[in-house]
């Protein structure tokens, strides 16, 4: 996976949980917020350990 997918993976799933909260479901948007957090911490912590 490169660099420009993950990112676009992470905003993608950052933009929906937004709209879910938006939306009124708030299991959904809280499900894709935490996804995206943690998938962004793993990356971090993958590039700075390496």
């Amino acid at each position: 996976m490169t660099t420009f997918t993950r990112d676009l993976l992470i905003s993608l799933m950052f933009i929906v949980g937004i709209v879910g909260f938006i939306s009124g479901e708030f299991i959904i948007s809280t499900v894709l917020f935490a996804s995206a957090a943690i998938f962004s911490n793993v990356y971090l912590n993958r590039q700075f350990y390496s």
